[in-house]
């Protein structure tokens, strides 16, 4: 429900959706920031400390940085820096223009936890891109409203955009009508969209009539019919030409569909196959997940050690399975990991990390310890805008180190200021993953992102420096 409440704020205070994206992925990014195990920089960062000699990062010594940090991004976001924020969006835009009149249905099953609750206890009365349209009990139509009590076996008639489809296929309490075409493996079912063609057997007949599952070997989850409101069940409504149906089948469908234009005019992927969820799951992951931050703070371990068997856990113990796990892996990100821990190798081993140092503290000794440090800062964040915030963080934690050395400064000083300026890439939507996906969902341009970055970039850089000089200085 967390996506509706979102969009609920923004209706009430007149903010548009898409302003929000920005700060919700900086936030994310340094959010991360605040434990030892949140980006895999700083698991970088610790592991280079200690193959070069250095005592690694506690578990926490990053929250007492990244903690003040997301404060006061998401307070000055909150405050002021949303109104900087330009709406991209096409007048009366979305990803699902147009499709606002798509009538779906969901059913209430037996042992339902939304059995006896209100409408609006439910959740159900307010969804953002779409509302419960009606009722189907013992096969009558009941007009919604926010006092009715949802029973078993209701069938609750939703209108409006297929994302909130998807959203209540995951809720619990809910469930599809019809049964999919295939319910086995661990992976959903591809979604469809199909818009019916004129010659098409389906025009002036129900889904029902024309045995729609067996015959098309696929699953109608929801119909758009342009300028007109439907309000009949799904499987009742005599179809027409021109209709866009939402359909659940197997992979392929739209290929094999594609061919006989008599059937439909085109066939187009809506959302691919996925993981299912496994939330019997869940508190056996999250006790993994705690055994590895717990051992790892309690000093038994290293969190690479840790975090490796507790990934190790979670494939043993089923809550991911293999072929997920291999194709989480980016070898192309990882290659980069390897190619820049060489080059920092090299820029160490040459001494050129010790003469950047050199430099470093000579022409910055006039501003003290934190001059020096924050030379460090700027250097990394500038080079995390245009390379991968790991490989910044591999090459830039050989010069910190060195001049922690010259200086006699705690090496965990000049560690996590690489460590957060490597991952405080707001400047450029390409210097973080997350930042291409807001950039994507709010439809941004480069610009938006350095205005609003720019000021981003000072506000966590002065914080992080200051919470360093204040706590290892």
């Amino acid at each position: 429900m967390l996506i509706p409440r979102v969009r609920s704020w923004c209706e009430r205070n007149k903010v548009a959706p898409s302003k929000l994206m920005i700060p919700l992925s900086y936030a994310a990014i340094i959010g991360g920031m605040t434990t030892l195990i949140g980006t895999s920089t700083n698991l970088l960062v610790a592991g280079l400390m200690e193959s070069s000699g250095y005592k690694g990062l506690g578990m926490f010594d990053l929250v007492w940085v990244g903690g003040p940090a997301a404060i006061a991004t998401i307070l000055y976001f909150g405050l002021i820096g949303y109104r900087f924020l330009p709406d991209r969006r096409e007048p009366g835009g979305s990803d699902d223009e147009g499709m606002l009149q798509f009538l779906f249905e969901m059913e209430m099953p037996g042992g339902s936890s939304l059995v006896s609750k209100t409408v609006e206890e439910a959740g159900l009365r307010s969804l953002g891109d779409a509302f419960l349209a009606h009722v189907i009990r013992n096969k009558e139509i009941v007009p919604a409203s926010p006092e009715m009590v949802l029973r078993e076996g209701d069938i609750l008639a939703f209108r409006g955009s297929p994302a909130v489809l998807e959203h209540l296929q995951e809720r619990h309490g809910l469930r599809s009508v019809l049964e999919s075409v295939e319910s086995a493996g661990h992976m959903t079912l591809p979604i469809f969209e199909a818009v019916i063609a004129p010659t098409s057997r389906l025009v002036g007949r129900t889904l029902v009539d024309v045995n729609f599952r067996e015959e098309y070997q696929g699953v109608v989850l929801g119909i758009y019919r342009e300028d007109e409101s439907i309000d009949k069940s799904i499987g009742r409504v005599v179809l027409q030409a021109g209709d866009l149906l939402l359909i659940e089948a197997r992979k392929g469908f739209d290929k094999r569909w594609n061919k006989n234009r008599e059937e439909f005019y085109l066939v187009a992927p809506r959302r691919a196959e996925r993981v299912k969820p496994q939330p019997g799951k869940a508190p056996l992951a999250l006790f993994i997940l705690l055994a590895v931050i717990t051992v790892a703070a309690l000093g038994y371990a290293s969190i690479v050690t840790t975090s490796f068997i507790g990934a190790l856990a979670m494939i043993g113990t089923r809550c991911l399975r293999g072929r997920d796990a291999k194709s989480a892996v980016d070898v192309p990100v990882l290659l980069v990991i390897a190619a820049a821990l060489g080059l920092g190798k090299a820029i160490e081993s040459t001494g050129l990390a010790e003469a950047i140092a050199l430099f470093l503290t000579e022409n910055g000794s006039a501003f003290g310890v934190i001059g020096i440090v924050s030379a460090v800062y700027i250097a990394t964040s500038l080079l995390t805008e245009v390379i991968t915030n790991n490989a910044a963080a591999a090459l830039m934690i050989g010069v910190g180190l060195e001049a922690s050395t010259t200086l006699g400064a705690p090496p965990e000083a000049f560690a996590l200021a690489v460590a957060v300026a490597a991952s405080a890439s707001f400047l450029s939507p390409i210097g973080y993953q997350t930042n291409m996906m807001a950039m994507a969902a709010g439809g941004y341009k480069f610009s938006d992102f350095f205005r609003v970055g720019l000021i981003v970039n000072i506000v966590v850089g002065v914080t992080t420096l200051v919470m360093i000089s204040y706590l290892w200085l």
